[in-house]
């Protein structure tokens, strides 16, 4: 049976390019698996909103059972936010094997200082020195060949904000040289978002950041194909969606006492398909043949 590890790297080897779309949650996993996609993404921002303690709060458990939760729930590969590697280099080993075990297939590990700290959300990017980070990521994949070679170690650098894109690629390019998959970084203008991946020594992920307030580009999956992207994370979409419309839906039922938002068809095909999505069907079959059964006879 192929591993999911093994099903990432064929994906990234023969695929050109991929969408990896958040999922906060197991059902949203299986959602986006049953649209069509062959990769699901987990991220900090999405875990610690969700948590209600913002990403830079989270521990390593919470973030591992957080993806863990979704690649139980799917068949696809779930690639994962290890934020700094949860410490030095011996630190960010053990989550690598952490994720690993809890059956993610790729983590991406950043530059910046841990614990963070919740500037992190005014953009204000603490990276620490190119040495210590190139050390987080090459123990980090001494792990992966120790514990699964297959397992992708993303590299990610968040110095373009501050100290430009020369000096994130040169990051990425340093990680690249200890054993790197991938690479990401967070260009600041259209300009730069063309220009990084021909200065990078690995394939590039794209982060679409929907709703950043500091106008950082958000080019749709195709133009970033077409700029030699190898992938796109989209880290807030089902967030960002999800919680609007619940907003709204909350704030009718508060000042009507009903929704009338979707019609009773609408409606009862959501309902439907978040139970089928479940498997609801599956665990109704067990029941009949079992406890139903043995209950009320043969119907």
């Amino acid at each position: 049976m192929t591993t999911r590890t093994a099903a990432l790297r064929r994906l990234l080897s023969e695929k050109p390019f991929i969408d990896m779309p958040v999922a906060c949650d197991p059902l949203h996993g299986r959602l986006i698996e049953s649209l069509g996609f062959e990769t699901v993404y987990n991220g900090g921002f999405a875990t610690g909103a969700t948590r209600a303690v913002s990403e830079p709060l989270l521990t390593l458990d919470e973030q591992v059972g957080s993806a863990g939760a979704i690649a139980k729930a799917v068949a696809v590969p779930v690639v994962a936010d290890a934020g700094a590697g949860f410490g030095e280099p011996l630190h960010a080993m053990r989550a690598v094997k952490e994720f690993i075990h809890a059956g993610i297939a790729g983590i991406h590990i950043e530059d910046q200082l841990f614990p963070k700290r919740a500037h992190y959300h005014k953009y204000v990017a603490h990276v620490v020195p190119r040495k210590e980070f190139v050390d987080k990521i090459k123990f980090a994949c001494r792990q992966r060949d120790d514990t699964d070679k297959d397992f992708v170690i993303i590299a990610r650098s968040d110095a373009c904000r501050f100290e430009g894109l020369d000096e994130a690629v040169a990051r990425i390019n340093l990680a690249a040289d200890v054993g790197a998959d991938l690479g990401m970084i967070f260009p600041r203008t259209p300009e730069e978002t063309a220009q990084a991946t021909r200065l990078a020594k690995i394939p590039l992920v794209y982060v679409r950041s929907l709703g950043n307030r500091d106008s950082r580009p958000t080019p749709s999956s195709p133009d970033l194909a077409d700029m030699g992207y190898k992938a796109c994370i989209d880290a807030l979409l089902q967030l960002l969606v999800g919680f609007h419309y619940a907003k709204r839906g909350l704030a009718e039922l508060k000042q009507t006492g009903a929704y009338a938002g979707l019609t009773q068809t609408d409606l009862v095909a959501a309902r439907h398909e978040i139970e089928t999505l479940i498997g609801l069907d599956g665990f109704y079959e067990i029941e009949e043949e079992t406890v139903e059964e043995q209950r009320w006879g043969k119907r």
